[in-house]
C-alpha cells in the first residue's frame, strides 16, 4: 500500500492530527464524546486521574483513569460537520501508522459513547426521555 499524502491526511509539526491536536498515544479504545467542550471537564471530574489535557478550538480531550479503566473524554461541537471531522481523526489516530502514513493491516476499534441532549420528531417520545442507541 502506498503511503496516504500530506493531503489525506494532516498532521500538525509536533506529528499530531490537525484538528484534535492530538496523538495516537493520548486516547483511549474507550471515548465518551459531548458536544458542549464546557462538557467534557464536567465528566473527567469523575476521573480518579487525568494524564492527558488537550484542547484546539472546539475540541477539548481529557484522558484519564476512572476506576482502573483508562477513558477519554472529547468534545464533538455543534453539528454533524465536526462529528464527522472527530471520528475520521479518531479512526486515523488508531488505525494509520503516522510514522508511514500507511494504514495498519490490524484494524483497532473504538468504543465511542455519546453523551447528550438531542431533539425527537416522534409523538410518542415524551420530553425528557432517556433514549439508548444499541448502534450507529
Amino acid at each position: 500500500m502506498a503511503s496516504l499524502g500530506i493531503s489525506e491526511l494532516i498532521l500538525n509539526p509536533d506529528g499530531s492530527i490537525y484538528h484534535l491536536n492530538l496523538l495516537p498515544e493520548d486516547i483511549s479504545p474507550i471515548i465518551i464524546t459531548v458536544g458542549d467542550p464546557s462538557r467534557v471537564s464536567q465528566v473527567s471530574q469523575c476521573f480518579d486521574s487525568i494524564e492527558v489535557q488537550k484542547t484546539r478550538r472546539e475540541f477539548v480531550t481529557h484522558t484519564g483513569y476512572y476506576s482502573g479503566k483508562r477513558i477519554t473524554a472529547l468534545s464533538t461541537g455543534i453539528g454533524t460537520d465536526n462529528i464527522d471531522i472527530v471520528f475520521n481523526e479518531l479512526d486515523a489516530l488508531v488505525n494509520i501508522d503516522f510514522q508511514t502514513r500507511k494504514i495498519k493491516d490490524q484494524k483497532t476499534q473504538l468504543n465511542i459513547i455519546r453523551v447528550g441532549t438531542s431533539g425527537s420528531i416522534q409523538a410518542d417520545i415524551p420530553v425528557d426521555s432517556f433514549l439508548m442507541s444499541t448502534s450507529g
